[in-house]
């Protein structure tokens, strides 16, 4: 009975509410009514009134009804019929700019955007020009103010009206009146609340709209005025202006320059990341840093400067769940996200690898992992099977499982840039990489376990970056983390391995057909590949592994990433690496395609067949032996990214050919034919001789060169025994080479059809001697292949670029001018001549084999003046 009463009492303070905000609403209406006038013969109605009591009454009746309105379930419906109303009656009287009443109106705006944000997209717009033009008010009250209304309502904003707004802010000249104001701030009376407004809205402009990005970073006077803000004012001002720090960087351009400055910038933001500082300001600069960070060049570059304290500082940002204790949790999650993001520099090799190694990664991403683990390892005498316990166990209590994408990620790019000869350097140092290792292994089994389970964007990522972490230390140049990984994968699988290598190729299978090939199974299949990958590389499976049709399945996948039916990038699945705003604000940046490609699924179908491939022994007497060649030629033909084209590359030379053929550029293979043009014979001991040209070999293979042309080759030339035979029409030139009696005849054509061609084929005899002359011109590409080794990740192609031939290099060799027509008059200076009119040094032999238009004018004899 009494439950009764207080529900009855609650629905009548309910109802009572309702009819207070339907009053409120209808008052709101009655004033908005009072500003109305019709124009255009009565057939529209305009808010306009000047009178300053209606103005006041309409904002306090509008101030009434949003405080009231908090919570109502009708709230939406009511404000919908009188918006556009409102927002014309806000403009006009933002407009009027009088001072009894444009505070008390700015505030209404802020309270209207806060708390209604999705219904104000189509009025948004309507607000910028008045709030604007507010911005410069004496009233400083009302000038913060209107900083913060404008701010809200540019990061209310959506991505597709941010052309049409940005033409808006330009006509305002909002961003030249907010420079003016920050500008003013030392030394003036403005209170640092109006200074914090000001950069925050400037902040949200350069963030938005990259055109204002390289305009304000020159301004000189104001990055003066951020700096010296910085470095004297408190906590929210620092941060602030870290912020806009960071978005200022957003431009490759500005980040380029500030990096350009050295040492100043990096060590603001060294500091600022400091276990000093608070942890807002620690977050900024981690923020920061990640945006100078973004691409391999400018790691080297900041790595160069200050790799030491930089990596001091993430690994003390990791740390922070360990020392944080009393501290805002998702503050604390909020650091070592970003720490984590920036560790994620580990992909570029660099100095900066032996610094994580220093100062003790392996146990940092280990106290992420398992949250108890140095107590558990002091209680337990731990064997192998003790290891694999307590990692499971840790494992299974979710402990800080967001950042388990992160951990792998870091570790597995830690792995890739290893020497070989890394070894840790303390058996309490191996303790913690073969929990890492071992914990990596039981991940890797739980993702083929969850299998068509997989459904979530954070199962994916998960799964996908712990099976990757796997696969990458199998193959890290490190022989102690490769032969490590196989011995622990081995151990983990020994109960179940078989049932899940079986579970996997049906998954695998299922996957590839054409019912269930699509995008929306991409993200899963890539892990099933990662996954079969790694039990290619354990020779207890390998023969489980090729059975079936594998193969097949691997070559109609191939042949389906080829023909567009489907691409998914890395980038839209594992989402720790990628899902990052900065990537979709950057300007300025002609962003480098990764090493993998942009077809995650066709990288890893193509490393997947390799080593099938590798492990299967009947595949010459395979009907499908002639459609997995031409489908890998055709990754060669069409695909840029230098993994997938190694890969198919390796896959060729179980077949005798080792290099990278391609219907689009047959290299020089004709010139190799062509007499006429060459400048060098290689004699060999029985007297036969091979004409080549002197170009071609100083840009790709310069040990066949006599090292007195040609001092690079000097280490490699102690195969040959170089004879000098002076030329009668120019006796400067070296015009014979004699090469040793250890050269062999057959391995050396097959040398120069590669330097020529860019590939070269060879039965397996001659491949092994091929091989010995390979390693002693130092020619490693040609090598890798010829070892048939995948190469280390990040590996370039083999350039086929001469634009090293128009340098110093190539100069000695050129055989004819190119003179440009002189328009006007300009200065000029070579390196290698006294000619004062803009011309090149080249070599007619490239310039014919590479444009048929020379190619035709050299032939006919004709000139040239243009």
């Amino acid at each position: 009975m009494g439950s009764s009463k207080r529900r009855a009492a609650d629905n009548s303070r309910g109802g009572s509410s309702t009819d207070h905000l339907h009053t409120l609403h209808q008052r709101l209406k009655h004033a908005l009514s009072l500003g109305t006038t019709r124009v255009s013969d009565d057939k529209e109605r305009k808010w306009k009134c000047t009178d300053l009591e209606i103005q006041k009454h309409v904002v306090r009746s509008l101030a009434a009804f949003l405080d009231s309105s908090s919570g109502h379930a009708s709230t939406y419906r009511l404000l919908k019929d009188s918006l556009a109303d409102i927002v014309e009656a806000l403009v006009w009287i933002l407009h009027c700019k009088s001072e009894a009443i444009v505070g008390m109106a700015v505030n209404v705006v802020v309270k209207l955007v806060s708390s209604n944000s999705s219904m104000m997209q189509l009025y948004l717009t309507d607000l910028i020009n008045p709030l604007s033009s507010l911005l410069c008010s004496n009233n400083l009250e009302v000038a913060t103010s209107c900083a913060t209304a404008l701010n809200m309502v540019l990061s209310n904003l959506s991505v597709k009206r941010e052309k049409q707004v940005w033409e808006i802010v330009k006509e305002a000249k909002t961003l030249i009146q907010i420079i003016r104001i920050i500008r003013e701030f030392p030394g003036g009376t403005q209170p640092i609340e109006n200074f914090q407004e000001m950069v925050s809205l400037l902040y949200t402009i350069l963030w938005r709209w990259p055109p204002s990005r390289y305009f304000v970073w020159k301004d000189t006077i104001l990055i003066k005025v951020l700096e010296d803000s910085r470095i004297k004012s408190h906590l929210s001002t620092k941060v602030a202006v870290l912020k806009l720090y960071s978005a200022l960087a957003l431009c490759n351009k500005v980040a380029k320059e500030l990096l350009g400055n050295g040492e100043t910038i990096l060590t603001m933001m060294v500091s600022c990341m400091d276990v000093s500082e608070p942890l807002a300001v620690r977050i900024e600069g981690f923020r920061l840093a990640q945006h100078l960070v973004a691409d391999e060049q400018r790691c080297i570059k900041m790595t160069s400067l200050c790799s030491g304290p930089l990596i001091k500082a993430i690994i003390g940002g990791m740390r922070v769940w360990r020392l944080g204790s009393g501290k805002g949790v998702n503050d604390l999650v909020s650091l070592l996200d970003e720490a984590c993001r920036l560790a994620l520099i580990t992909r570029w090799p660099g100095e900066h690898h032996n610094h994580f190694w220093e100062q003790g990664i392996d146990k940092v991403l280990l106290d992420l992992l398992l949250e108890n683990f140095d107590k558990q390892a002091s209680e337990h005498p731990l064997t192998p099977q003790a290891r694999i316990s307590i990692a499971q166990q840790g494992l299974d209590t979710n402990f800080l499982i967001a950042l388990r994408p992160y951990i792998w990620e870091i570790f597995g790019w830690l792995a890739v840039h290893c020497r070989k000869d890394f070894r840790p350097s303390a058996d309490r140092n191996e303790l913690y990489i073969d929990m890492l290792i071992t914990c990596a292994c039981l991940s890797f089994v739980e993702a083929i376990c969850k299998g068509c389970q997989i459904s979530e964007n954070d199962d994916t990522s998960r799964s996908e970056s712990s099976s990757r972490a796997v696969l990458v230390m199998m193959h890290s140049s490190s022989t102690y983390i490769a032969s490590k990984v196989r011995l622990i994968l081995s151990g983990v699988l020994e109960i179940k391995g078989n049932e899940c290598l079986k579970r996997l190729l049906y998954l695998l299978d299922y996957g590839s057909s054409a019912n269930n090939f699509g995008s929306a199974n991409i993200p899963k299949t890539v892990v099933e590949l990662v996954c079969l990958i790694c039990y290619s590389g354990l020779p207890e499976y390998q023969k489980n592994v090729t059975r079936g049709d594998g193969i097949r399945t691997l070559v109609t996948s191939i042949r389906r990433c080829l023909s567009n039916e489907v691409c998914t990038s890395r980038r839209s699945f594992a989402l720790h690496f990628y899902h990052n705003v900065f990537y979709e604000r950057t300007c300025c940046w002609m962003t480098a395609e990764e090493w993998e490609g942009k077809d995650a699924l066709l990288f890893y179908s193509l490393w997947g067949l390799a080593e099938l491939v590798q492990h299967s022994s009947d595949i010459d007497h395979s009907h499908i032996k002639s459609n997995l060649i031409k489908t890998v030629q055709e990754v060669l033909d069409n695909v840029s990214a230098p993994g997938p084209r190694w890969l198919a590359a390796n896959i060729l030379s179980y077949f005798g050919v080792y290099g990278f053929p391609n219907k689009h550029d047959k290299g020089f293979g004709r010139a190799l034919e062509d007499k006429e043009h060459t400048d060098l014979q290689l004699l060999f001991a029985n007297g036969e001789s091979v004409s080549v040209h002197k170009i071609i070999l100083s840009v790709r293979c310069p040990s066949l060169l006599p090292p007195e042309q040609f001092p690079q080759s000097a280490e490699t030339t102690d195969n040959f025994l170089v004879k000098d035979v002076p030329s009668k029409c120019c006796p400067m030139l070296q015009k014979e080479v004699r090469l040793s009696a250890r050269v062999d005849q057959q391995a050396l054509l097959k040398l120069l059809d590669y330097v020529y061609f860019g590939y070269v084929e060879a039965g397996e005899d001659l491949a092994r001697k091929l091989k010995t002359l390979a390693k002693s011109c130092n020619m490693q590409p040609l090598f890798l292949m010829l070892c048939r080794k995948i190469p280390k990740w990040g590996t370039p192609i083999p350039s086929s670029d001469f634009t090293d031939a128009l340098g110093p290099l190539g100069f000695q060799f050129a055989d004819i001018i190119l003179e440009a027509e002189e328009t006007e008059k300009m200065p000029w200076a070579c390196s290698f001549c006294s000619l004062l009119v803009p011309h090149m040094h080249a070599h007619k032999f490239i310039l014919q084999s590479r444009c048929k238009y020379l190619q035709a004018l050299f032939l006919s004899g004709m000139q040239e003046r243009r």
